[in-house]
């Protein structure tokens, strides 16, 4: 076999999985404040290393921080109110207003409804004030190194707000793609100058909270979809990138998953598919930025859909299901081969969980990058179940449940018999305490990173439950309650870094062994 591209998890860690929206706070929903210090002090008392988050870029209909309108930007709804009224930037009463948005969940429409006017309100007062340098650095300069996807995305923000939120390939003519809307009349009417100052406000806050986490020897795992939605920025502004029908603006097919088991139709994403045979001509120069640019926010990186890199299911555009698809073939190695020469130290996570053919082991076990394995998926069968904890390898992120499935109290509970019968035991244990018993059993296995949701540190059961793919609405909402991370603070943070020790996850150097493919 090849020496592997990236072999970069030659340590064994522990982490958790809990995205921003989650945390605590005041304005409706988690933000770059101090509860956000709060949780990262939690990690570094309880032996974590790192800390998984869900795509941080600005979410629209359905809320879904996998369909974002830009693989660049920052999701304004982060951005902490409380921050910048110690900034002198908001007043006091318009912080109270906002207290009325409930703190147990996010109410994504009530955000949309009381967050926008408030930022404006900030970004005027700015304006006001001279343009003072604050901590974040200076507004200017921090425009003119972002300024490749700065100002499409901005621009594109501003039209989407001016259509009344209609997707771009609904607009005139004339803003059908960025080349041609740059130097429409209308872009000197927008305060396009406004999206840029979120944008600003995001990063400044995030770069305090990653320096944050380093100062706390905590690491940030990033995440990113392979696919981007048809509605972003990143589609509009470079639309040779896709597969679209010349002169049109509509795409020629888009992705999802075929038929299977779980779904005899398919899933039908929507996802415009990539021209890898025109980006390959430009050295994958857009998927370069984009990594370059997630770097800049994380340690790590998880990117969703890795097979899709060997193959992808291709589904003409307007199909009603994904039955009619086709697979058809992605960049394979050279793409990888083109990232290790650009970025020689970026450590990337493949997800690749599902059905997987032979040509995407053989792309995943070439590039060296970590697998994937989900414990839930695994019982209920027979011994030579993937995700079984014997049969992982240690270059291998292991996870009770992802951000995708239910909490582990949630799935026991609603599991068959022959199923809770197998964990039992598998684990040796009674499964009155099943989240614990999984999270202990990721410890204690051969991977080399276990990353655990936060929902089972707490306990907690379905009424939790972060997202149900295929339900459109009341999903991504649910949040914890700070007087909950405080009754893990004590003998739970002892415990974990007890264990933590016990199991050799203090990110040293792997013990090496043959289970390392």
């Amino acid at each position: 076999m090849k020496t592997p591209l990236f072999n970069w998890l030659d340590h064994r860690a522990a982490g958790v999985l809990l995205h921003p929206t989650s945390l605590p706070g005041d304005y409706g929903i988690g933000t770059l404040n101090d509860h956000c210090l709060q949780f990262i002090d939690f990690l570094s008392e309880a032996g974590f290393t790192y800390w998984q988050i869900c795509p941080l870029g600005p979410t629209g209909f359905g809320d879904s921080p996998y369909q974002s309108f830009s693989s660049f930007a920052g999701n304004p709804y982060l951005i902490s109110l409380r921050e910048l009224h110690a900034q002198d930037l908001l007043e006091t009463q318009i912080l109270n207003d906002l207290s009325a948005l409930p703190s147990s969940f996010v109410d994504y429409g009530g955000l949309y409804n009381a967050k926008w006017p408030v930022l404006d309100a900030v970004y005027e007062r700015f304006v006001n004030s001279g343009e003072k340098i604050r901590p974040y650095g200076s507004f200017t300069a921090f425009k003119d190194r972002h300024d490749a996807w700065l100002e499409p995305f901005a621009y594109f923000q501003s039209l989407k707000n001016h259509f009344q939120g209609a997707p771009w390939y609904l607009w005139p003519d004339k803003y059908l793609d960025f080349g041609k809307a740059a130097d429409a009349p209308l872009r000197k009417t927008l305060d396009v100058d406004a999206q840029k100052f979120y944008q600003y406000l995001f990063f400044g806050q995030w770069n305090a909270v990653r320096e944050y986490a380093r100062s706390k020897g905590v690491q940030i795992i990033g995440d990113i979809p392979i696919f981007v939605a048809l509605d972003s920025a990143d589609v509009w502004q470079n639309q040779s990138n896709f597969q679209f029908k010349a002169k049109t603006a509509e795409p020629k097919a888009v992705a999802g998953c075929p038929p299977d088991y779980f779904s005899e139709d398919g899933q039908l994403w929507g996802n415009p598919l990539y021209d890898w045979s025109a980006l390959k001509k430009e050295r994958y120069s857009w998927w370069i930025d984009r990594l370059k640019a997630s770097f800049d926010l994380f340690d790590v990186v998880r990117i969703d859909h890795f097979r899709g890199f060997e193959s992808y299911w291709s589904i003409p555009y307007g199909s009603e299901t994904a039955r009619v698809g086709k697979w058809e073939k992605g960049p394979g190695l050279d793409f990888f081969k083109t990232v290790k020469k650009d970025i020689p130290n970026c450590k990337l996570i493949a997800e690749d969980l599902g059905e997987l053919t032979d040509s995407v082991r053989d792309l995943r076990a070439n590039t060296g990058l970590p697998s994937m394995a989900v414990l839930q998926f695994a019982f209920g069968g027979e011994g030579d179940n993937y995700y079984l904890p014997h049969n992982v390898y240690s270059n291998t992120a292991l996870y009770p449940g992802t951000h995708d499935n239910n909490t582990s109290i949630g799935w026991y509970n609603s599991a068959d018999e022959q199923t809770q019968d197998h964990v039992r035991r598998y684990l040796d244990v009674n499964g009155d305490s099943i989240g614990w018993d999984l999270l202990r059993a990721s410890y204690k296995s051969v991977a080399n990173l276990a990353i655990v949701p936060m929902q089972d540190i707490l306990s907690l059961g379905s009424e939790a439950r972060f997202n149900t793919p295929g339900q459109a609405e009341n999903n991504w909402q649910w949040r914890y309650g700070p007087e909950q991370l405080d009754a893990l603070r004590g003998e739970t943070t002892q415990y974990l870094n007890m264990l933590a020790s016990l199991t050799y996850r203090e990110g040293k150097p792997a013990i090496q062994n043959s289970k390392s493919a």
